[in-house]
């Protein structure tokens, strides 16, 4: 049986978690670039890049996290292995800041950098077939920091109700990614087809977008990094449940701002190419 105190505090913490991921720039770069291909190749389904990506990422997350939450009673983590992902995800963390911090400084035409996109074979990355997008998504959530991530959570969940609650945590954040990354392909699509219809380049509506995205993508990396490592080295700061609520409160508020102007640049693109076609 599910443990009702751990239910509706860890879905929505999930939820929260699952937006921000959604954002991740490996996210955002390697959506964005289907996208400009679809709306070529496929202009209907191009929308939707997102969400098959997201699907497919979620796939991989509820199968470790359902996975390692059956067999937990069977395997024997060494302790060390906990001081050693937090060390890496920090790391992680740091770099995916500054790559992205650098590159809004140095480049006007910026585009979300990450690290993740690397380990796509390169006929995968350049399909736009629905399966392969999907594909993509999978391969995202089995990299090493995902990975170790959902396995953390079914870990934990095995105390809280097995494998009903992984499968709960796992819904949880795959709503919250589903959102992100749809909302992202669905605004980067509007404005790229209503350019096409006003004939011209979508290129400053766009890049104004990429830029408001990279510096949020700054700010949560540098964030997060400072947190954990603040808990790590037993720093951590004693808030309660309301002030976490908060926190996660204040991070999808912003999440929610950002795509809602996204949205906004869109349909105000796509008013020009109404007015030529009357």
């Amino acid at each position: 049986m599910t443990d009702p105190s751990f239910a509706l505090p860890t879905l929505g913490l999930m939820f929260v978690l699952g937006l921000r991921h959604g954002l991740d720039p490996d996210h955002v770069a390697v959506i964005d670039n289907i996208v400009f291909r679809m709306v070529e190749e496929r202009p209907r389904l191009s929308p939707w890049t997102g969400t098959l990506f997201a699907l497919g990422h979620s796939l991989a997350v509820a199968v470790v996290a359902i996975g390692v939450s059956l067999f937990a009673h069977w395997i024997v983590v060494p302790r060390w292995t906990a001081t050693l992902v937090d060390t890496m995800v920090i790391a992680l963390l740091i770099l995916v800041g500054t790559l992205n911090f650098v590159a809004l400084l140095r480049h006007r035409a910026y585009a979300p950098v990450g690290w993740r996109a690397g380990l796509v074979p390169r006929s995968l990355r350049s399909s736009t077939h629905p399966a392969a997008v999907v594909a993509i998504g999978v391969v995202f959530g089995l990299v090493f920091d995902t990975a170790t991530q959902a396995a953390a959570w079914g870990a934990a969940a095995t105390t809280r109700g097995g494998p009903a609650a992984a499968a709960g945590i796992a819904l949880a954040f795959t709503i919250g990614m589903v959102l992100a990354d749809t909302l992202d392909s669905q605004i980067v699509s509007r404005l790229l087809r209503s350019s096409q219809r006003a004939g011209r380049g979508a290129g400053g509506l766009v890049m104004r977008y990429r830029r408001a995205v990279g510096w949020l993508i700054v700010g949560l990396s540098y964030g997060m990094a400072l947190f954990a490592a603040s808990e790590a080295a037993g720093f951590a700061l004693d808030l309660d449940d309301r002030t976490f609520t908060a926190i996660g409160v204040g991070a999808a508020t912003i999440v929610a701002v950002l795509l809602a102007r996204g949205a906004w640049l869109a349909r105000k693109a796509s008013r020009p190419a109404l007015e030529g076609a009357a």
